[in-house]
């Protein structure tokens, strides 16, 4: 069911037709600029309120850290994952720069987990979602989105076709990107299949699409239902 993003998918889908397209550069980022920009909260891309602004602006801290059913994860996580994935992304993959984690942000968040989160248990999930501060996480992650759109505004039309170099790979492993564990070590053999226009594709743009349906749809159960799996 539809929660989150309507008509999102079909600009996605649009941009994925483009995207490689020399004659195209410039309507694909402005394509992926208004993709980008409905995924984050407005402050990111100076644009009228938007439906995460209205996910978020309400919550309250506990609500952050509910796990509804033992199939589901929670906001925090959710949030921690989709920003953990564009950062290392944008920043180690495609610029070959800095990501935007480091110190500073983990004091600020409170939490010196590095990693997307993708093979945590649900004891592990509760224990980070209960130790993130939710203001300083929406704040990272439109630090990160603020340096994709920088990052996306620089590339040229052989940017799009350029692969994955495994020293770029590596360094996601050495930074704590990644665990050892093969639910989340795996991702290093996604990423290196892509171009850049193949990680354009996913990281900053459809995996936030999926996503955040998933907290729109946890937010109204929290608000409905009494019991949960986990709080």
């Amino acid at each position: 069911m539809k929660y989150f993003g309507t008509g999102l998918s079909e600009k996605h889908k649009e941009l994925g037709t483009i995207i490689r397209k020399a004659n195209r550069l410039d309507d694909a980022k402005r394509l992926f600029s208004e993709l980008h920009g409905a995924l984050h909260l407005s402050e990111v891309s100076g644009r009228e309120e938007n439906e995460l602004d209205r996910l978020t602006g309400d919550l309250e801290d506990p609500e952050y850290a509910v796990m509804v059913t033992s199939k589901d994860e929670t906001i925090a996580w959710a949030l921690w994952h989709i920003a953990r994935l564009e950062d290392l992304t944008m920043n180690l993959l495609v610029s070959g720069g800095e990501q935007v984690w480091n110190r500073e942000w983990a004091r600020r968040l409170g939490t010196a987990v590095a990693d997307t989160g993708n093979a945590m248990s649900d004891d592990q999930i509760m224990a980070l979602s209960k130790a993130l501060r939710p203001a300083e996480l929406l704040q990272y992650r439109s630090a990160v989105g603020r340096r994709t759109r920088q990052i996306v505004e620089g590339l040229t039309a052989d940017d799009m076709k350029r692969e994955v170099r495994k020293e770029d790979l590596k360094r996601i492993r050495e930074e704590g990107g990644v665990t050892a564990q093969e639910e989340s070590v795996w991702l290093l053999d996604y990423w290196e299949k892509k171009d850049v226009a193949g990680l354009l594709l996913m990281p900053p743009t459809r995996d936030p699409m999926l996503h955040l349906n998933d907290c729109c749809k946890w937010k109204q159960q929290i608000r409905s239902k009494k019991k949960f799996y986990r709080s």
